[in-house]
Formats: structure tokens, sequence, C-alpha cells
């Protein structure tokens, strides 16, 4: 099936690992395009996934069973990710191979959101697609051997990715709420690096609509790496800025909000006795070292593109955690 005989039907996404939190975006994303999207899941659908989309409730192991159900689709979005922050030496490879597989398969796209880790500790603080890539950690090193097999599959495989900063909005389980944003209502923020350096943030609901706008052309190479900019943000300015959205609320505390740093000595104790926090200390350097992606390839790519202001992308992703009323704007898409 050609991109060129696509153009003339409804197209079709799989996204593979819909219930997760980009998984999600994606699906809400591409409906909201007018795509048939087909949501592929290890447990029921996730709360917000779209009434439309047509569950595929198969292990990404059984690349059989999930070709048979996706048949004609145009794009596969690989949104999985290891169960556990300890798997992924066991997990992410494998978990993408089977990705690779079911799109080449399908003679789909494939669309992967990348992440910084390819770029190590010692990364500039600007990033984009010709940026040397030396990890310095073994997540690091996995993503860069994941891209490195996405690459040597060209042309059989046509895939861009999208890579971007850390996430907030569409769900929790992140450092955005679970330490920045988790004592917002009560005037109260912490940060888990120092707060005059430039960490990259990005925003999940746009970030999935450029996904879709990128899936929708053409044009794109067999595979290209397209740095995703969102915000770039030292901690103070978005300590500031989710002040100010908890303060039109009418929440938060009459005088200045209390300011703290991440519990990072409680988290040294506890990597003695608990795996994950060893991993998670690894990553440690991505508060430290000031990093921000480049966003002149997305613009060429997409010129219509507009990100969505960042006190209206904080007060939807606060009103998703009970924090703050939803805004009433309506957001620009990408198309």
């Amino acid at each position: 099936m050609t991109d060129r005989t696509a153009s003339r039907r409804q197209r079709r996404v799989l996204i593979l690992g819909a219930n997760g939190r980009f998984g999600l975006a994606a699906a809400q994303a591409f409906d909201a395009a007018g795509w048939e999207v087909l949501a592929q899941v290890r447990r029921a659908p996730a709360a917000g996934m779209p009434e439309r989309a047509r569950i595929v409730a198969l292990p990404t192991a059984d690349v059989e069973g999930i070709v048979a159900h996706a048949t004609g689709a145009d794009v596969v979005v690989h949104a999985l990710n290891p169960s556990n922050y300890t798997l992924w030496a066991a997990e992410l490879l494998p978990m993408a191979r089977q990705g690779m597989d079911i799109a080449e398969r399908l003679g789909a796209r494939f669309a992967l959101p990348g992440n910084v880790y390819n770029y190590g500790a010692a990364m500039p603080a600007s990033l984009n697609a010709r940026t040397p890539q030396w990890p310095t950690t073994d997540k690091g090193r996995l993503r860069v051997r994941l891209e490195d097999e996405l690459r040597l599959r060209a042309p059989r495989l046509r895939s861009f990715i999208l890579r971007a900063g850390d996430f907030f909005g569409t769900g929790s389980g992140v450092w955005f709420d679970q330490i920045i944003a988790k004592g917002a209502a009560r005037g109260s923020l912490a940060y888990p690096g120092p707060r005059d350096v430039a960490h990259a943030w990005a925003y999940l609901p746009d970030m999935a609509r450029a996904m879709v706008g990128l899936a929708e052309l053409d044009e794109l190479p067999d595979h290209v790496d397209i740095p995703f900019e969102g915000y770039t943000l030292t901690g103070t300015q978005l300590m500031d800025a989710l002040e100010d959205v908890v303060r039109s609320q009418g929440l938060g505390r009459a005088g200045p909000f209390r300011r703290s740093g991440a519990p990072w000595p409680v988290f040294q104790a506890m990597a003695w006795f608990l795996p994950l926090w060893r991993e998670i200390l690894e990553m440690r350097y991505l508060w430290q070292t000031p990093h921000g992606l480049d966003g002149r390839a997305l613009a060429r790519w997409l010129p219509a593109f507009r990100a969505t202001p960042l006190p209206v992308a904080l007060q939807a992703s606060l009103a998703e955690l009970g924090v703050a009323a939803a805004p009433g704007a309506t957001l620009a898409t990408a198309r």
C-alpha cells in the first residue's frame, strides 16, 4: 500500500503500547485528526482511550497475530516501554525489534518517540539530529543501539524519530507530577536539580500532534531524526510558571510558595536496597547538565505547527491531577 493510495482513504495507525502515557496521547491525537486507530494494549483500555479506537489485546511477541489484526496500517507508533525502569536491559531491544518486525510486515512507517538519553552527561546545550551521541549510561547505550538498528533497516522499513525531553501531561507517574508539582495546591514546589540549569520539557498532547503531522507527510525520507523543541526552562522558570497557574485557580498560599529540592540523599540511601532508585540516580545528570532541543527541523517539516502556550499546557496538566480547572481555550492543531 503506497502513501499515495493511503491518501485516498482513511489512514490507519497501529499504536503499540496505547495505554502508556505517550501511547494514549498518540491515540487521542490520531483519532482527533481523523485516522482509524488500532490500539494495542496489555490490559483493559485506559481511561481516555478514544471510543472509536479498535482494541488489539495481544502481546507484541505475537507478531503474526498483530499483523493479522492491523492489515492496511500506514503507520506503527512504537509507544512501548519496559514495565519497570530496572528491566530496560532485558526488555527494551526485544520489544523494539518486535515493533519493527510488525511495521515491516505491514509495510507501514515506524514512528518512534525518542529521548535525550543518547547524548550523555557531556551533551551540549542545544541538541539536534547532527549532535554526536556519546551516551554515559546503560540506558543511553541501549537507546543508541535501538536507533542504530532502526536506521539499518531503511529503506525496507521507513521510519522517523521524534525526540523530546521530559514529559508532562496525559496522566501521571513522572517527575512533573510525582516531585515537582506534587504539593502545588498547598503552595509547595520541588525541583530535582539546580534551579538555574535549563531542562527540556515536552507537553505530550503537543508532541503527539506533531507526530500526527509528520505521519501525514508523504515526502519524509526513509529515515529521519527530528527533535521536538517543546519548552526549554530553568527550574526557576518552570516553578514561576506553575505558581502563576496555581494562584490563578485561587489555590496555593498567601505568601511566597515554598520551594525545595528533590530528596536525593534519601534516594541514595534507598538505592542500597531498591534497584529502581539506583536506576534513577544514574540519570541524575539530566538535571545537572543544561540542554534543550533545536526546533528548526520540525518547523521546516511542519511550518503551521504551534505549541500550546506554556500556561495553558501547565493548567491542563494540573487539571488532570485535580489541581486546576481545565482550560477553556481550544488548542490549535498541527495540521
